[in-house]
């Protein structure tokens, strides 16, 4: 095989893995897809599965596991609801508070609600919440590590370490993915691990959810455990939010502006 055609396999395999992330694939349609032969396509998804890339299931479909979406693709999705819920989680904090932001564009919107607050000081790890209050009134303390993309969140030893020095008055965290029992779904095991460090140093957490993050849990291989009576501010319908009530979670839900939960659904309290 030639320089060129490996280079073109992989780019192939690449954009499979896209294509799976998108639902279940059958190996005829990325035959079609990709004008190649159906050996090809299995021998192309037999790598991908002993890469981790992927799983496959009976049937000659295709479930992928769920692929990390970038910064810029999360920040187009449930825009009204997100603003909805940052401005819920706004109403939270108080005067004085040192306040956790972990990454992600949700919680990046509720740094946009915290611009004016000077009399807070924010604490945080994301790329986007920095870029929020570069020039705002707020005073912000960075917690240092690497680099992790595509989040671009700041994560590893020196961010633990970090976090065990402060006991934040609230934190507030984004997810992926959230189960009621298993708690976020995370793509990377030292996120996973930051997430939980984060909801166990402060004297309150909550959870920043748009409705989709509830639906099916999430597809990465890694949980973040939260503690009992993590609060969850969410636009998810009654139904979805019950589970975590039920669970032991302090549930707000939030509507998307129009007064209704960002689904339609009518209003849950807890």
């Amino acid at each position: 095989m030639t320089s060129g055609e490996r280079s073109a396999t992989r780019q192939r395999r690449e954009r499979m893995v896209h294509l799976l992330g998108a639902g279940d694939v059958s190996v005829h349609d990325l035959a079609a897809e990709f004008d190649v032969s159906l050996s090809t396509v299995r021998r192309d998804l037999a790598t991908l599965a002993a890469l981790g890339r992927i799983t496959r299931t009976y049937g000659g479909a295709v479930d992928h596991r769920a692929v990390e979406r970038s910064r810029h693709d999360k920040e187009r999705a449930q825009r009204g609801e997100k603003d909805a819920l940052a401005r819920a989680a706004a109403g939270l904090v108080r005067s004085g508070d040192v306040v956790l932001l972990d990454a992600g564009t949700t919680v990046a919107r509720l740094a946009h609600e915290l611009r004016a607050r000077g009399d807070l000081t924010v604490v945080t790890n994301g790329l986007s919440t920095l870029v929020e209050l570069a020039d705002a009134e707020v005073e912000v303390v960075v917690l240092g590590g690497r680099l992790r993309r595509p989040n671009e969140s700041l994560l590893g030893t020196r961010t633990e370490q970090a976090l065990r020095r402060l006991t934040p008055d609230i934190a507030f965290l984004g997810v992926d993915g959230l189960d009621p029992r298993r708690g976020i779904n995370c793509p990377d095991p030292e996120q996973a691990a930051l997430k939980e460090t984060m909801a166990g140093c402060a004297r309150a957490a909550w959870v920043l959810a748009d409705h989709s993050k509830l639906r099916g849990g999430g597809g990465f291989p890694y949980w973040a455990e939260m503690p009992a009576g993590t609060g969850l501010i969410s636009g998810a319908t009654e139904r979805e939010l019950a589970a975590f009530s039920d669970g032991g979670w302090r549930v707000r839900p939030v509507a998307d502006g129009t007064g209704r939960p960002a689904d339609g659904s009518a209003a849950h309290s807890s």
